[in-house]
């Protein structure tokens, strides 16, 4: 029987994968449909209403080059991943919630509010799965085999065992 850590630690690192993969398929549906004319327009209109944000504009390369170390820096840390090492289920959590829920709700909400397609949003779907993924697997993965495998007929929690009790005067059970 396999051990529930050991696969657990490998579905966390598969998810880690996919989740590098499909953010570099994000990325890559972004950049061929011109994600930054509407992000840098956007950016700086908000900066001029809101100072205190600090959303910056990029060119092209730079954009590009950051994300795509990003990518790389995801995928090299794919072998602690594997052995389902715990600082890294606690990074997944902010990049399930940031890098992929939010991130695929804000291009698909962009494209009802805009009505229209924006850049980003025919992957947003699969970024949204597999950041969810990623959490989900991160939080499976530190769990103990009793909280993860269900054994039928028993129960979850068992009592402890009593106790035999002394009394302080007789010194017996």
């Amino acid at each position: 029987m396999p051990n529930p850590q050991t696969s657990g630690a490998r579905r966390f690192g598969q998810a880690w994968v996919g989740f590098a993969l499909a953010l570099a398929l994000h990325v890559t549906d972004e950049a061929t449909h011109d994600f930054l004319s509407v992000y840098n327009p956007m950016a700086t209109a908000i900066r001029a209403r809101l100072p205190f944000l600090p959303l910056p504009t990029f060119s092209f390369g730079i954009w590009l080059g950051g994300l795509i170390a990003g990518i790389l820096l995801l995928l090299a840390l794919s072998p602690p991943a594997f052995r389902g090492k715990r600082w890294l289920r606690v990074v997944a959590w902010p990049l399930g919630i940031i890098v992929g829920v939010l991130n695929a709700l804000g291009h698909i909400g962009g494209s009802l509010i805009f009505h229209r397609w924006m850049p980003g949003v025919y992957s947003a779907p699969v970024i949204l799965a597999a950041g969810v993924w990623l959490m989900w697997t991160a939080r499976r993965t530190g769990e103990s085999p009793s909280q993860t495998v269900r054994y039928p007929g028993r129960r979850r929690d068992p009592a402890p065992p009593r106790a035999a009790r002394t009394t302080p005067e007789s010194g017996r059970r």
